[in-house]
C-alpha cells in the first residue's frame, strides 16, 4: 500500500474541518447548558448500560478512570445521573440515569440520528453503504 500524498492529507484535513463546522451538533437543540463531548459519551454509555461502573465507561472510551470520575461528577451535579452502592461491595458504584438524564440521552440520540440522516441523504443510494463501510474501517482500525 502506498503512503498518502501531502496533497491528499491536506485535502482530507480541509474536508474534515468543513465537515465538523457544518455538522457540529448543538447538544440536541436543548435550551439547557450544552454538555461537552466526554459528558455526552458518558451519558450515552450509561443509557445503554444501566448500572455500569465508572471503570466500564473508562475502558470503553479508552480513558483514565479519574477522567470518567470527573465526567460522572459533572453529570450528577446537573441531575442527569445517580450513583448507587452495590450490595456486597460498598466500594463499588453503579451508575443510572435520572429521568432527566434519560430524556437528555434520548434527545441526543434523536439529534445524532437526524444528523446522520442529513449526511446520508446527500449521497446517492449506491454511495451510502460504501461511505458507511469506509468510515467504519477508519473508526475501528487497530494500530
Amino acid at each position: 500500500m502506498t503512503k498518502p500524498t501531502d496533497d491528499q492529507i491536506a485535502a482530507l484535513g480541509a474536508a474534515l474541518q468543513a465537515f465538523v463546522r457544518r455538522y457540529k451538533l448543538a447538544d440536541a437543540g436543548s435550551s439547557e447548558k450544552p454538555l461537552n463531548e466526554l459528558d455526552v459519551q458518558t451519558l450515552l454509555y450509561i443509557a445503554q448500560h444501566p448500572d455500569c461502573g465508572p471503570t466500564d465507561i473508562a475502558r470503553y472510551l479508552g480513558l483514565a478512570a479519574t477522567t470518567i470520575s470527573s465526567a460522572t461528577d459533572r453529570l450528577a451535579k446537573r441531575g442527569l445521573l445517580e450513583r448507587h452502592r452495590i450490595e456486597g461491595d460498598r466500594r463499588a458504584v453503579a451508575l443510572r440515569l435520572t429521568k432527566n438524564g434519560a430524556a437528555r440521552a434520548a434527545s441526543q440520540v434523536s439529534a445524532y440520528n437526524a444528523l446522520n440522516l442529513t449526511m446520508l441523504e446527500r449521497l446517492a443510494p449506491t454511495e451510502r453503504d460504501t461511505f458507511i463501510r469506509m468510515v467504519t474501517k477508519i473508526a475501528y482500525h487497530e494500530g
